[in-house]
């Protein structure tokens, strides 16, 4: 009894997850790769020159679902795969949204451009496989942690239409995400509150001002940046809050429909802090903001 008084005072999606995981015990997730041939400017043939999609499909529904590409964290320098990656992707589950994790290029072995060239491949992949998964062909989103999150608002600001005369079918179709979540994000690399680590490892020791400029994403939005939400708290002391201040600020100023929450107190990198009280709700203003959108219907 003291069990399940225990497991109903958990988070309703903290359920949900659970019951996905043992799902995915039982059918491991399918991992793909970006590029099968080799991705462009791979120095070698490792599984670190790999980038890849780790794929947490639904069974078909008649109605068209949303899909979302998930950047985990990591300072450019490691992956959280599991908080802010697999946990991520059942969370997404539970609320009837496919899932891709994102498997992207980092230090030291690469540096800029093999992370965005990765995001917008994966956003390509997904959308050319839309139609075949089930998936609307404009409710693609991105979703990135920290600096995964400067991953996320990069797709989000620097994006193409696709080449119409590639012979790949996926480099047809655009990269634009339709919408971006940004978790406790770097956005910055010019401003004295950049996280300096991630934009070193992104960018090298002494990087061109030009490329530090067009990589500080908050001067990069356009009204073509999708609409997004932010989530941050004011005393994170990895990422400064004020990298979600400034990109909310751009997208207000170009008329980009955004919403953002920042919790008082909380350290950097808690995911979906499914076991404290407080800061477990901003998945669930997240939830509403994904139903208001027509993201998802689950409650």
């Amino acid at each position: 009894m003291s069990h399940l008084r225990r497991v109903s005072a958990w988070p309703l999606f903290t359920v949900i997850a659970l019951s996905f995981a043992v799902h995915a015990q039982e059918q491991k997730p399918k991992e793909v790769l970006l590029w099968p041939q080799g991705a462009p400017g791979a120095v070698g043939t490792e599984d670190a020159d790999k980038p890849s999609l780790t794929l947490y499909t639904l069974p078909a529904a008649k109605t068209p679902r949303s899909a979302v590409v998930v950047c985990p964290g990591g300072g450019y320098q490691f992956l959280a795969m599991d908080h802010e990656g697999r946990q991520i992707a059942l969370w997404l589950n539970g609320y009837g949204l496919d899932a891709f994790v994102l498997k992207y290029r980092i230090a030291p072995r690469y540096h800029h451009p093999a992370p965005m060239l990765d995001v917008q491949r994966a956003l390509r992949y997904v959308r050319s496989q839309a139609i075949e998964l089930g998936i609307g062909l404009d409710h693609i989103g991105v979703w990135g942690f920290s600096a995964g999150g400067h991953l996320a608002s990069t797709a989000a600001t620097h994006f193409d239409a696709g080449n119409a005369a590639s012979t790949d079918p996926i480099d047809r179709v655009s990269s634009r995400p339709d919408f971006a979540i940004l978790a406790y994000p770097v956005i910055t690399c010019s401003e004295p509150f950049m996280h300096a680590g991630s934009c070193r490892n992104l960018m090298g020791e002494h990087p061109d001002p030009k490329l530090a400029a067009s990589l500080s994403n908050e001067k990069q939005v356009t009204g073509q940046t999708p609409p997004t939400f932010l989530f941050h708290t004011a005393n994170d002391d990895g990422v400064p809050v004020e990298n979600s201040l400034v990109f909310f600020e751009a997208l207000r100023k170009a008329g980009v429909p955004a919403e953002m929450h920042i919790y008082e107190r909380g350290p950097h990198g808690v995911g979906l802090a499914p076991f404290d009280p407080v800061l477990s709700t901003w998945s669930r203003r997240l939830a509403d903001w994904l139903r208001a959108h027509g993201l998802t219907t689950n409650q």
